[in-house]
């Protein structure tokens, strides 16, 4: 590979950096399709909207299609965890082996955690020491569980969070307690590390920062596959300077190369990244995909200004509430607003639409097949027509030209 990219090929390595270029499976997913979709990312983003299906579970789908959703629970959630949840990009599902490199942050804690949070952690040490003692005494348990039985003060504040709430989550913030599991409601289960961590993981030697933070940046570029600087910090949240020269060290160690990309200001290139011929993917993306979190890279790599408007008032929403973006090939061909349906047993498709230079007349089969596929995994058995959208039109007949069970 030259040190000047074309955008197709930025495109190429950094899908094939994320999963995306590699075989599905031919027939029932394991643990090491899993795994191999984690050495890749290295961590998964959560997230409590449910409208479609819960975060963390999307990027598996779009890189190993349909799956069953018990492997993740089983590697996040059961002995010996292969995942620990942690603040790695926001809320997140980690591989558990890299734990030591983020004993750094729970150091930390006082300086990179919420006001609320270091606020209780001063005012109210005792509480939290009380709170500490709860865990070990009663473990796995729910921050409810604890607030029920408190003589203590349970005014409301923050985040509508009790204090026992922001106890527990300076706790999680500084490593002394973990989630053991997740309720079905999604609420996090409480419990000391040393019970749900591997044993050889917490007896890893804790690294210098600077060592943490050259192994993070180097994490990040191979899961990015070429990336600017600001991408290498936000991949797993990194603080400016020590980012900036854990990339000095890396690009003086032939680690990271320099490269051109048009539009680009900088950019890096991980020294054993990837540039397939072609990528031959055709799946729906989660708004909380590692592959467009940082939402400047996705314009410039793809061509498509895309936001969540989750939290955007339904009258200036663009596409609406919860939209994916249709991946075909190396580009997006298409995004969707779409809902489960569980009462009906429907995916409802609220709004679909073309993406500019997209071909309509190849895209609507394309995503009708994966419309077809991805309600098939989440158990539903119709696809409804599209409400609206400038494709609703070709992809409500590509619908209907497909298999039963279809709106």
């Amino acid at each position: 590979m030259s040190e000047s990219l074309s955008l197709s090929q930025a495109r190429r390595i950094t899908l094939a950096a994320q999963g995306f270029a590699d075989p599905r499976p031919g027939g029932a997913t394991d643990l090491r399709h899993l795994r191999r979709v984690l050495r890749r990312l290295h961590l998964i983003q959560m997230d409590s909207v449910n409208v479609l299906q819960r975060a963390h579970f999307m990027p598996l789908y779009s890189r190993l299609g349909p799956y069953s959703p018990g492997l993740l629970e089983r590697a996040a959630y059961r002995g010996p965890r292969e995942l620990f949840e942690f603040w790695g990009h926001e809320a997140s599902l980690i591989r558990a082996d890299l734990q030591p490199l983020f004993r750094w942050r729970m150091a930390r804690a006082h300086e990179f955690a919420w006001g609320n949070m270091r606020r209780i952690a001063v005012e109210q040490p005792d509480l939290v020491a009380w709170v500490l003692d709860e865990v070990r005494d009663r473990g796995p348990i729910t921050a409810a569980e604890i607030e029920h039985d408190t003589p203590r003060d349970k005014e409301h504040w923050g985040w509508n969070w009790s204090v026992v709430k922001q106890a527990l989550e300076w706790l999680f913030y500084t490593g002394q307690v973990t989630a053991a599991e997740r309720t079905t409601s999604f609420a996090r289960r409480y419990d000391l590390p040393e019970r749900v961590l591997p044993a050889e993981v917490l007896a890893a030697p804790t690294p210098a920062p600077e060592e943490a933070f050259r192994a993070l940046v180097e994490l990040s570029a191979r899961a990015l596959g070429v990336a600017a600087e600001a991408e290498l910090r936000d991949y797993f949240r990194l603080p400016v300077q020590p980012c900036r020269q854990a990339i000095a060290e890396l690009a003086e160690a032939g680690v990271l190369r320099p490269v051109t990309v048009p539009g680009w200001r900088s950019a890096w290139l991980h020294h054993e990244a990837r540039l397939p011929r072609r990528v031959g993917a055709a799946t729906l993306v989660s708004p909380f995909d590692p592959l467009i979190w940082e939402r400047g890279r996705t314009e410039r790599l793809f061509g498509m200004t895309y936001r969540i408007e989750i939290y955007v008032p339904r009258p200036q929403r663009l596409y609406g509430y919860y939209v994916l973006p249709f991946l075909m090939g190396e580009r997006f061909a298409a995004r969707l607003d779409l809902k489960a349906d569980r009462k009906a047993g429907e995916l409802r498709i609220p709004a679909a639409w073309l993406e500019p230079g997209a071909d309509p007349e190849e895209t609507a089969p394309a995503l009708a097949a994966e419309l077809r596929r991805l309600a098939g995994w989440l158990g539903l058995t119709t696809v409804a027509a599209p409400e609206r959208g400038d494709f609703a039109g070709p992809l409500a007949s590509a619908l209907r030209a497909g298999v039963t069970g279809v709106a």
